[in-house]
């Protein structure tokens, strides 16, 4: 069978555990796809193939047994380089990281592995997982497969392209500011940011994580489809006494109504007309799949909710931050956290998270009225590449358009992208936000935007 790398992961593996496919054909193809190519967007930067047939004999061996093999058998996934992966270094990017090799897998890559996946290799991430851009001083630029001179997203860029490049059904990303859902925006897939909580995380190779990322930062997926976005999530949501924040909430809440609210400006972020256009568009699906949709002007409060989440990302330990910064040197790190300086710097912990519980407060009581909210992923369509390094207005634009994203950590709520088409080449989705816990809300609503539209499909990358 031909192009196996083209098939969704719940079709390769239906396909594999029906013994149609075996495990180390998928992985071979895997493979193959990667070299053919990764090396014009280098996605992944680490990976070892005789590891990955091992890992697919294994997955074979347990189908002839006739042991259950898991809901991912035999599809190959792949995983950012900032969380551990037994034997692999745990780099973020950084060449200050390259000797920290992990001694065991983080949860989520444990999950994955319980699941049946094949981990076919390790994706870029931007230095200390800082930017909307994927680029480093120890494994180099990540170029985005649809149109090389716009950002493949970050801080799960190289997870973005790869994926959208054919790399990987599935790939592992983390998001505590839209480093899930701007990769998949700008690479035109789907990406998943599950509410805090869900998914059990934890790096022993690493020093333990400051409050902040520890009740913002998370794990997820991103895919071509939305139904692989579902069963991924499924997977990587397993149980770990690891994570002490881990919540074991049913993946599947109470029925609400098939209710929508759309906004199309949220608190002043003047998003330009292609995005507006969009996101009407992708009202106008969800009207036709049967949802009631009702355009509000206005959200509760995301610019503060995304300058106090800036704070609780960079303010906290911000010296510390900064002159580790400096020692690895890159450019890209340091401009973001010296761009911030006057905005994160000093920092009121109990401040902080005091404001949270409002905020939050405000957002479940909205969510309680509107099962889900359609808003825009960014203001604009993806950045030119490393545009946040032009100019200081240019940085200042990157940071106010990227206020969706930023904001909807802060409350600790599940965010989905979904990819609904392209201006010329360059791709455009929406986002879609609800309750804490309630992811699936989100990927109903998903299907539903995905239906009435064109389906996201590996491509090969554009010159």
């Amino acid at each position: 069978m031909q192009d196996l790398w083209r098939l969704s992961a719940t079709e390769l593996a239906g396909l594999i555990k029906s013994k149609k496919v075996s495990a180390k054909e998928a992985a071979q193809a895997g493979l193959d796809r990667l070299d053919a190519v990764n090396p014009k967007i280098n996605a992944v930067v680490d990976h070892r193939p005789d590891d990955v047939l091992a890992q697919a004999a294994s997955v074979d061996a347990a189908i002839a047994r006739g042991d259950e093999v898991g809901p991912l058998a035999g599809v190959p996934v792949t995983i950012k380089v900032n969380v551990d992966q037994e034997g692999y270094a745990t780099t973020n990017g950084l060449k200050l990281q390259r000797d920290v090799i992990a001694k065991a897998d983080n949860p989520v890559v444990a999950n994955l592995r319980k699941a049946g996946a094949v981990l076919l290799g390790r994706t870029n991430c931007p230095a200390f997982s800082y930017r909307w851009f994927t680029t480093n001083l120890i494994h180099g630029d990540t170029k985005n497969p649809r149109d090389p001179a716009i950002t493949p997203g970050g801080s799960s860029g190289g997870a973005g392209a790869a994926v959208a490049a054919g790399i990987g059904h599935i790939a592992h990303g983390t998001d505590i500011a839209g480093s899930i859902r701007y990769p998949a925006y700008a690479c035109g897939v789907h990406g998943l940011r599950p509410s805090m909580g869900r998914l059990p995380a934890f790096n022993a190779a690493l020093p333990e994580r400051p409050i902040g990322p520890q009740i913002s930062a998370v794990s997820g997926p991103l895919a071509r489809t939305i139904n692989d976005l579902r069963i991924s999530l499924a997977a990587m949501a397993a149980p770990d006494p690891r994570d002490p924040w881990y919540a074991p909430v049913p993946l599947v809440g109470v029925p609400r109504d098939k209710r929508i609210a759309m906004c199309l400006n949220p608190d002043g972020l003047n998003p330009v007309p292609e995005v507006v256009a969009a996101v009407a568009d992708a009202g106008k699906r969800l009207k036709a799949a049967g949802w009631i949709v009702e355009e509000i002007s206005d959200t509760p409060p995301l610019r503060e909710a995304a300058e106090i989440q800036t704070r609780l990302w960079l303010g906290d330990g911000y010296e510390a931050q900064l002159a580790a910064a400096e020692r690895e040197g890159d450019p890209g790190a340091l401009a973001c956290l010296r761009g911030n300086r006057a905005k994160v710097h000093p920092f009121d912990l109990s401040q902080a998270l005091t404001r949270r519980a409002t905020l939050t407060r405000e957002w479940f009581t909205f969510l309680d009225k509107y099962p889900v909210l359609l808003m825009p992923v960014s203001a604009e369509l993806p950045f030119p590449d490393q545009l946040d390094r032009k100019d200081e207005a240019s940085f200042a634009r990157v940071w106010h358009a990227q206020l969706p994203q930023i904001a909807i950590p802060f409350m600790g709520l599940p965010g989905l992208v979904v990819s609904t088409g392209l201006v010329g080449r360059i791709p455009v989705g929406v986002q879609l936000v609800a309750a804490r816990y309630r992811e699936d809300l989100c990927l109903a609503a998903g299907e539903a935007v995905e239906a009435g539209g064109t389906p996201s499909a590996a491509i090969d990358p554009v010159s």
